[in-house]
């Protein structure tokens, strides 16, 4: 019984339902602000969609759907191998980089465990990922969509929180236009989260954090760590939030918008969906410590 209440599965006993009251509480609070005369007439004036400029695109490309899909899968890996760097006492196996070649150094390879070589590797691939569609948003004027320009963005903003809380969903159509929430949503996990996690994981990597000592005054090392990991759970609940409403306010439309580059009901984007969540569970039971050692050592060697 101790040893049931040291457990991470006994702080879930009160947890969650402390999160439900706290949800449903929520939801009572904006039923309530939301029946206010003046709220009324609040959202009438901003009813939730900042407009766009003239000539603005239309829909998602397809190259669109194959970068949220990507995406995903490094996020969803990359999630996983943090939290096992951070909670793992001792890694399955140690990976040292072979020093030879274009990646010849002076000074002896950093030897690192194998669920941090998997985060780098990983990590390595979204930062491509992100480079391709950080070209193609501008290339193609996606980035309007995903860019406040407007400052009525903030009170529809606020009017579109209010209308998700009280469980009365906004008018959207996001084939042509994200609401004023899903917009800064998006700029923040693009423009701010991103690259926050980047910056920090640069500053923390192994091999380069004594390279960087000359910045400690202005970026202490414990600085990135203490940032690091906040960003790590902001981008766990973006995408817990994010997968919600997707399914809960019209999944098929949506699906279809995010994986099929189609704006109708059809079950074409909930299949790609479905095949892609299949992709992830096979990769998800595939990366074991057998695997990984001899994919790592492709690169380096891999010792216990």
């Amino acid at each position: 019984m101790g040893a049931f209440r040291e457990s991470r599965w006994f702080r879930l006993v009160w947890i969650v339902p402390a999160i439900l009251v706290a949800l449903f509480l929520l939801v009572l609070a904006a039923r309530g602000i939301r029946a206010l005369p003046a709220v009324q007439s609040f959202m009438r004036d901003f009813p939730g969609e900042s407009k766009l400029p003239e000539g603005a695109p239309t829909g998602f490309p397809a190259w669109l759907g194959w970068q949220h899909f990507l995406n995903s899968f490094f996020i969803l890996f990359i999630i996983r191998t943090g939290w096992q760097v951070r909670t793992t006492k001792r890694p399955p196996a140690y990976w040292t980089r072979t020093n030879t070649g274009l990646l010849r150094t002076k000074n002896p390879p950093v030897r690192i465990g194998l669920h941090l070589w998997l985060h780098l590797s990983l990590d390595t691939l979204w930062i491509l990922n992100g480079v391709i569609f950080f070209v193609l948003i501008f290339a193609t004027g996606q980035w309007v969509r995903i860019v406040p320009i407007h400052w009525d963005i903030f009170p529809n903003a606020v009017s579109v929180g209010i209308q998700y809380a009280s469980f009365n969903w906004p008018t959207e159509n996001g084939w042509v236009n994200y609401n004023a929430l899903q917009t800064l949503s998006y700029f923040v996990i693009t423009f701010i989260a991103a690259p926050l996690a980047l910056i920090t994981g640069i500053r923390m990597a192994p091999g380069l954090a004594d390279r960087f000592k000359r910045f400690d005054r202005v970026f202490p090392l414990p600085v990135a760590r203490a940032i690091h990991y906040p960003v790590m759970l902001f981008f766990a609940a973006f995408i817990a939030v994010h997968v919600t409403l997707v399914l809960v306010t019209g999944a098929l439309r949506n699906l279809n918008h995010m994986y099929a580059s189609r704006d109708d009901y059809t079950w074409w984007g909930a299949g790609i969906f479905a095949i892609s969540l299949i992709v992830m569970a096979a990769a998800w039971v595939a990366v074991r410590p057998a695997i990984l050692s001899s994919l790592a050592g492709i690169t380096g060697s891999v010792r216990r």
